[in-house]
Parts: C-alpha cells; structure tokens; sequence
C-alpha cells in the first residue's frame, strides 16, 4: 500500500509519519461512508462527462458499494501506513481494478476530497444535532405542562425576588432551545454546499460538471470559487462549533441550576438514585456528578471553537495542513453535544419536584414587589409604595402561592406562559429542513 503522493525513491522518515498520521485515523475512520458517497459521485460524473467510459465508471460504483458494506460490517479498516481513508479508498480500488482504479483521482484532490467528506459529515450531524435539540425541547415542554402552576421561588443575585414555578423555569430552556435550533439551522444552511472539484483549491483543467455532483450528493448548492472552498475550511467548523456552543450553554444553565437546586440546602427537585453517584470515603453523599460534568463540558466546546479559530485565521490563501487539526474538534463536539443532550433528555424524564419544600422555601419578603404594586394599583406613586413596603419589610406577609403565579396573566408571566406556542413552533421546526 503507498500514498498517493509518494514518489520512486522517497522514504518517510517514520517520526513525520507516527506525528502526523498515527492519531488521525479514528477521525478518518469516521468519515470513510462519507467518502465512499462522494467518490461515488465523483465516479459518476466522470462518467457523464466521458472523462471514464461507462464501463469504467460502474466498475468504480460496484466497487466503492462494495467497501461500504465491508465497512458496514466492519471489515474494512484503516492502515496507519496508508496515511488516511482517501488513500486506503484508492488503493483498495487499484487492487481490485488496476487502471481502472487509478483514473478515480481525475479532477480532484485530497484537499476537496476531505472538504467534501467533512461536509456531508458536519451536515448529517448538524441535522442529528437538530433533531436531538427538539426532541429534549419536547421533554422538557412536556415537564414544564406537568408542573405548569408548581411555586417556585425566583432569584435575582443568587438571591430570594420574585415568585415564580417550575413550569416558568422549565419553559425558559424550551425557548432558549429554540433560538439554538435557528443557530444550528444557520449552520445547515451554511454547510449546504458542494466543494468538490475545487481540486486543490485552484480548480481543473478537465471538463467535470461540478453542479452534477452537487445534484448527486444532495447540496442544495455549488461553492462556487476554488480558493474559497479552501479558505471557508476553518471558518464553517468555527460557525458549526458556535451553533453547538449556543446548545450547550443551554444545557450548561440546566446543568448548575441542577447542581444546585438538588443540593441538601435547597432540594427543590427529586432525582433518581441511579442517576448519582457516591463518595468513596463518605457514606452518605449522592452526587449529581452528570451535572457537573456537563457544566464543564460547556468549556470544552467554546475551547475547541477557540482552537479552530485560532488555527485558520492568519493562514495564507489556499489549503494549509494546519486545518486538519479542525477534524478532531469538531467530531469530539458533535459527540460531547449529542451525549449532553441525550443525558439531558433522559434527566428531565426522572426528576420531580419537591413540591412542600419549593412551598416552604418562599419566604414572605418574596412577595414583597406585589405588595407594592397592589399599592399602585390603588393610587399610590409606584415609587412611594416601594419606599413604604422597603421601610415595613417585615410587615409583608405570606401570599398564598398558587394563587399568586396564577394571577399574572401577561404573557411570560407565571400565570401566562404560553407554552401552547413552544408546541406549535416544535411542530414547525420539525417540518421545515433547515429552520
């Protein structure tokens, strides 16, 4: 097996070899379906335009189905000596085809070839990524109905403000849910384009059908300049990774106000023992440890956005080996994002909340804004109600709390939430490719 640069004569020192190649397979692993639907595209389309002859070309297709389906039954694996899974794909074909196998390479390059296979990649994903988002927005809308009027007790500076419930906390990660759907949307949006037949960034001289491919691939369009299909490697990965950072700061926010709203100290939710973990050293603890590490999970993805930021952009024109370093960030974020979610998902379906301590935990001076806008409403200056009921706090007293929440009837207030609208805009989002 040999890479498709190498020339008579010229022996890889094996150190450049292990420092480049050897922790770049399970990636390449990764992407190697995603390969084979390109190169099946690419094969046709020389086809078509009678760069191959029609016998050629078919050849090619039954082959490269051929390799899906050894991959599909995990029969097909990648060489660190065949440096990734473009030059396992190639010479797997020349082996079984000679000449015919080596023609696959007309009009394109390693460098569109893993734009294209990172492309179809970060599409299928973004579109998992997009459904697993409805699906937990789902979840937890279907929480947030179930304890729709709950008291709960709001907070201002980690401080006691304003009643509120569970069905107002709950309702507000549906909605910030949606707004991360639009941004992976964008996303789809942006990805949905056809860089094959760039070549290595300064197109071909051959006659291929670039928008053939891009019909057969399922683009929605052909990226049009060479350079810039080079160029846009690093810049799409960093707009993907800040979708994905918009979902999990979501999931970050859940995350803490979990940590803590389990704790001893305030125990405003009840949880599954099976979803905590112990302490080796003392007997009592029951962590919610997958909370933590989601909280801190949220890091990591705004730190690989950083790293492929960092990576592309003081680069010159055209492809430069420091963007495959874009690969393993982006795939370590689809996993980290994808799991946090499912982990979310499966959390929201095993928690309930502590309704007599959420009771007891509102103390009187959380009602005192209505009191003084009880004051208002009878006449008296909003500013001199606040100043009366701050100089007599202590004269505030308990409200019946279901009764308050219920009252405020704008909508977003506690009694108004309006989680009719999240169904019908879930339902939407579902519907629609890309919004």
């Amino acid at each position: 097996m040999t890479k498709l640069w190498s020339k008579k004569g010229l022996k890889l020192n094996p150190a450049v070899n292990a420092y480049m190649i050897s922790k770049n397979l399970e990636q390449d692993t990764i992407l190697l379906p995603y390969d084979i639907q390109a190169s099946t595209a690419h094969a046709k389309m020389l086809g078509k335009v009678g760069l191959l002859k029609k016998a050629e070309s078919e050849k090619l297709v039954k082959t490269l189905e051929e390799i899906l389906k050894r991959i599909q039954q995990g029969l097909f694996k990648l060489k660190q000596e065949d440096e990734d899974c473009h030059t396992t794909i190639e010479n797997y074909l020349v082996e079984k085809l000679g000449e015919t196998g080596k023609k696959i390479h007309m009009g394109r390059s390693r460098n569109d070839q893993v734009l294209v296979a990172m492309r179809l990649y970060t599409k299928d994903y973004l579109i998992k990524t997009k459904k697993s988002v409805l699906e937990m927005a789902k979840t937890i809308l279907s929480f947030a109905k179930k304890y729709e009027f709950v008291p709960m007790p709001g907070y201002t500076h980690t401080q006691q403000a304003m009643p509120s419930s569970v069905g107002q906390w709950a309702g507000s990660f549906v909605e910030s849910l949606l707004d991360d759907c639009d941004a992976i949307a964008a996303a789809i949006n942006m990805v949905d384009c056809n860089p094959l037949g760039s070549a290595a960034g300064f197109g071909t001289a051959l006659p291929i059908d670039r928008d053939y491919t891009t019909k057969l691939l399922g683009f929605s369009r052909t990226q049009i300049n060479s350079i810039y299909c080079q160029n846009s490697r690093g810049k799409m990965e960093s707009f993907v990774l800040a979708a994905l950072l918009q979902v999990m700061m979501s999931l970050g926010k859940i995350a803490n106000d979990l940590v803590w709203f389990t704790s001893q100290e305030f125990n405003f939710f009840n949880i599954a023992p099976e979803f905590t973990t112990g302490s080796s050293i003392m007997p009592q603890k029951r962590n919610l440890d997958i909370m933590e590490v989601l909280r801190a999970n949220v890091s990591v993805i705004f730190a690989n956005q950083t790293q492929v930021q960092s990576a592309g952009h003081n680069l010159l024109s055209g492809y430069n080996k420091d963007l495959k370093i874009t690969k393993k960030a982006l795939m370590d974020s689809f996993d980290i994002t994808l799991s946090s979610m499912d982990i979310t998902d499966l959390l929201f379906k095993n928690i309930t909340p502590n309704k007599e301590r959420l009771s007891k935990s509102m103390t009187p001076g959380i009602f005192a804004t209505d009191e003084a806008n009880r004051l208002a409403v009878s006449g008296i200056p909003f500013r001199d109600a606040y100043k009366k009921v701050g100089e007599s706090i202590s004269n505030v007293k308990t409200q019946n709390a279901e009764k308050n929440i219920r009252s405020k009837k704008h909508i977003g207030a506690t009694g108004n939430l309006s989680l009719d609208v999240y169904e019908k805009m879930i339902k939407n989002k579902s519907l629609t490719k890309k919004a």
